[in-house]
């Protein structure tokens, strides 16, 4: 074990940073965005050096005791890490663009403390060796995500606020149960004490159910989905922070924490699950199909995909998870650009009805662009990064004989292309129905790096992916 304070900070940093912001926005504006900025660059230099550990297969632990033996764990290992670099590299860039669009906007303090704080908790999360803490970090993403979501403070704002977070409350409350029948049948909240406890007696098919409704409804997986599109009256930084790089994710990096890392998921979950997924995969995507409104089709998106991870991270191979694991930050670089760029439409032609828009190629070169390189990102067109991580899901899922439900998220890979090019077409094709610029440089420049990304996220797959397996090869190996 050594790098402690490299893990200390990765975490301390981002929740320390969140409330010096405010009272740096009094001073200044410059000095409180900057801060912001630094606070996750700090958060993502962390993460990074802690790869060659991995690669090592090193681990990294800080722990401080607590009375009654709530003892305060943090863990670091190539999952932790891999989440966090990812997690912390959309934050950043996501920070950038919020310079500009945030700027015309009141409670602009409150914004950046609660943008750095929900990156803090995201790596509390990360890194917590510790069920109950990690529940307590689960719940500070939930209070930061409402206050985002309403952001506008509107009537319609925090009526939507509010139910992201009634029903991820809710999810989270029923998956606290699940952890307390953990405790009380290991008699611990380490995971490492209960990966060796539940190996002599398997978690039960009802335990686990309650651990995947608090899961389930933080990834916006039917039938909890329906919060994460009513979410988009929130910024466009938010709903990208929302959906690409932290919230939904959380429920993902969770599951595989604890259902691919720690305890056996047993095999009524492992049939029940891709089905669950994939049926959560086709009605979003044939939302998307008919939805006119720019950021809640690309919501219903979200939702679509997210079943194609679960759906790789439940078939329980090497190279199912690998993809699923591979799919986050494919599906986080690419996503994080939709939203984005759906910003920039928003602010510059004040509508986000794809019907009223059209020929927008002429007038946003760049945007439409960007925009492109990250649909075909999400719709799975070689070279782009999201082309490996479905090839690797489904080549996952037929190695392990899955193939109805394979063949289900077959017909839902062929839907995203078909709403992705309905969004491009009517958007930025055809005649100009509405007079538009092209954002600010600092905007255009956040959705070109994430376009970019998305691209070379294909071309130089083979790190990731060695990364990934590297890892899995010794977890599923010691199993």
């Amino acid at each position: 074990m050594a790098n402690t304070g490299s893990l200390l900070a990765v975490v301390f940093v981002p929740l320390a940073g969140a409330f010096i912001l405010p009272f740096a926005g009094r001073i200044s504006v410059f000095l409180r965005n900057l801060l912001s900025l630094i606070f996750i660059l700090v958060s993502f230099a962390c993460a990074v050096k802690m790869i060659p550990l991995c690669l090592q297969g090193q681990t990294m632990q800080f722990s401080l005791e607590f009375p009654l033996g709530f003892n305060f764990i943090l863990y670091a290992d190539s999952l932790a890490v891999f989440m966090a670099v990812v997690s912390s590299l959309l934050s950043a860039i996501i920070i950038i663009y919020s310079f500009s669009y945030i700027a015309h906007y009141e409670n602009q303090n409150e914004y950046y403390s609660m943008v750095v704080l929900f990156l803090g908790a995201m790596r509390g999360i990360t890194f917590s060796a510790k069920l109950i803490f990690l529940y307590i970090f689960w719940e500070i993403t939930a209070i930061t995500s409402w206050r985002l979501i309403g952001f506008f403070r509107g009537k319609t704002d925090i009526l939507r606020a509010d139910k992201a977070f009634l029903v991820t409350v809710f999810g989270a409350l029923t998956m606290l149960i699940g952890f307390i029948a953990i405790f009380q049948q290991t008699g611990s909240f380490d995971l490492s004490v209960i990966k060796e406890a539940v190996r002599a007696k398997p978690l039960s098919n009802v335990i686990i159910g309650l651990i995947l409704v608090g899961i389930l409804s933080k990834s916006a997986t039917l039938p909890f989905h329906t919060w994460l599109p009513d979410a988009g009256v929130a910024p466009s930084p938010v709903t990208a922070l929302l959906h690409a790089a932290i919230l939904v994710k959380i429920g993902l990096y969770v599951f595989a924490r604890l259902f691919v890392v720690n305890i056996s998921f047993g095999a009524l979950w492992q049939n029940y699950l891709p089905w669950i997924a994939g049926i959560s995969a086709i009605i979003s995507a044939a939302a998307a199909l008919k939805e006119t409104d720019l950021k809640r089709l690309i919501a219903y998106s979200t939702v679509s995909q997210i079943g194609f991870i679960f759906f790789g991270l439940a078939i329980n191979n090497t190279i199912g998870i690998a993809g699923g694991l591979l799919y986050i930050l494919t599906h986080g670089l690419a996503k994080a650009g939709l939203f984005l760029c759906a910003g920039i439409i928003e602010q510059n032609t004040g509508t986000k009805d794809i019907t009223k828009l059209g020929g927008l190629i002429k007038t946003m070169p760049l945007t439409a662009l960007a925009f492109l390189f990250c649909s075909f990102s999400v719709m799975g067109i070689p070279p782009f990064g999201g082309f490996f991580a479905k090839y690797l899901v489904f080549s996952g899922a037929i190695s392990s004989g899955r193939m109805y439900v394979t063949a289900l998220f077959l017909i839902g890979a062929f839907m995203t292309i078909l709403y992705l090019f309905r969004v491009f077409s009517l958007v930025f094709l055809g005649e100009n129905k509405i007079e538009a610029k092209e954002g600010s440089w600092g905007m255009v420049s956040s959705v070109a790096l994430l376009a970019v990304l998305s691209l070379l996220s294909g071309v130089l797959v083979r790190y990731p992916i060695n990364f990934l397996e590297n890892f899995l090869g010794r977890i599923l190996g010691a199993a």
